[in-house]
């Protein structure tokens, strides 16, 4: 079987399923607050690599199975599955090691022809597994020069994007024979809720209620059925962005890089919206914030260790909200102090223990961020400059030359 287009043609040469080694008793993981906040959708991590100095591609994937049946040892619910728990009433990780699946597969093209730039036309359905079963499926993939592509796709409810780095992180360091830098932890004890709970009611402001909705949407200026959505990569050279950040900076306040960027992406995607006909709508930006840190703050080294170590979700998604033509008007520096002021009020830990507490009070409901419970034009960033990409997802035979995370096309909520 395998996959063809006109740019190049992928075919699969064999599947197995790769269990952890060392198999915990079967049990149900449950999920924390924070994970429940969390929609049931798939996102995968990509990394690139060079044609190895040595070995066969044989030899590698052996090499890869093996270390990846150790990393599951230690991260045992990725061999799990996602179920629904009569007795807990919800739906838990059954930490069964049902195992991973892990796709082998060649492609007829090689490393320096991917458009990467459309992954719509290199990733998609070729070079990232779909994941049918579990928590995690695995694809590697030979290309013609003898590159190799490691593609992931991990079900979001069970990692956020610090977890996977981190998983893989492991992996790659047993691929080398070596110890993992950091054990993972799923006590989950250190996100309970307080009590009695309480929380301010700025939570409200952040996430709310899903409701679905009552008809499907229907977009009324796609006459001739061609709004579809689109996928691209692009790449930003450093001085770039440090332009960006004087500009942004221009009030006499020192903004970060990301402010700096979610400020410009906030402006374009506003012009956009005004040169395509959408006058004066609302527009927001929501930017994903991790509460590990912040969770620790003040609560000595063990707490910062476990914290740390978490595999799950610790997310907060604080937003602005303007209208497009606003937008325009506005100078870089006065979006980028909206950008900070709303981003300012997730960056601390009270916000985190206030979000368990308010998720504890709707355990059984759906929640969603605030940001994405509308029609409105809503675009979320998230920044992956702590995540162990390019020095430590190193298998054996070097660095990775690219990397990146994907978002499978089949999704409808971007």
């Amino acid at each position: 079987m395998g996959f063809s287009d006109k740019y190049f043609f992928v075919k699969v040469t064999g599947k197995v399923i790769v269990h952890a080694e060392e198999p915990c008793n079967d049990h149900w993981l449950p999920f924390t607050n924070l994970d429940l906040l969390v929609p049931p959708f798939d996102v995968g991590s990509i990394f690139c690599y060079k044609k190895p100095s040595n070995g066969s591609f044989s030899n590698k994937l052996n090499i890869l199975k093996a270390s990846l049946s150790r990393a599951l040892a230690l991260y045992y619910p990725l061999a799990g599955e996602i179920r629904w728990n009569a007795a807990a009433g919800e739906n838990q990780i059954r930490c069964n090691n049902r195992g991973i699946d892990f796709v082998e597969a060649v492609a007829d093209v090689e490393l320096k022809e991917l458009n990467l730039y459309n992954p719509d036309e290199s990733i998609e359905g070729k070079l990232m597994p779909k994941k049918l079963h579990g928590v995690l499926a695995i694809q590697v993939t030979e290309l013609k020069c003898g590159g190799i592509v490691i593609g992931c796709m991990f079900d979001h409810r069970a990692t956020d994007g610090y977890s996977a780095n981190m998983f893989i992180s492991s992996w790659a360091d047993m691929a080398r024979s070596e110890t993992p830098s950091m054990i993972p932890s799923f006590q989950r004890s250190i996100i309970n809720p307080r009590c009695p709970t309480t929380y301010s009611p700025s939570i409200n402001d952040v996430f709310s209620l899903f409701e679905p909705p009552t008809k499907q949407d229907h977009d009324g200026d796609d006459i001739n059925g061609d709004h579809v959505l689109i996928s691209r990569i692009y790449y930003i050279e450093g001085d770039q962005l440090s332009k960006l950040q004087l500009l942004a900076s221009e009030n006499g306040k020192r903004r970060s890089k990301l402010e700096a960027f979610t400020s410009f992406l906030w402006k374009i995607v506003a012009l956009s919206m005004e040169d395509s006909g959408k006058h004066n709508k609302l527009c927001n930006v929501a930017l994903a914030v991790d509460g590990r840190s912040r969770l620790s703050e003040g609560d000595g080294e063990e707490k910062k260790t476990l914290m740390s170590s978490h595999i799950g979700n610790v997310l907060s998604m604080p937003y602005g909200s303007k209208r497009s033509q606003e937008l325009k008007e506005m100078p870089l520096s006065n979006i980028a102090t909206e950008v900070h002021e709303f981003l300012h009020t997730a960056t601390n830990k009270d916000h985190f223990l206030d979000l368990i507490d308010w998720v504890e009070e709707r355990r059984s409901q759906p929640l969603i961020a605030k940001a994405f419970a509308s029609n409105e034009m809503s675009v979320l960033v998230s920044s992956g400059t702590r995540f162990h990409t390019m020095d430590k997802m190193d298998f054996g035979w070097g660095k990775v030359v690219f990397g990146s995370c994907h978002l499978p096309s089949s999704r409808n909520d971007c």
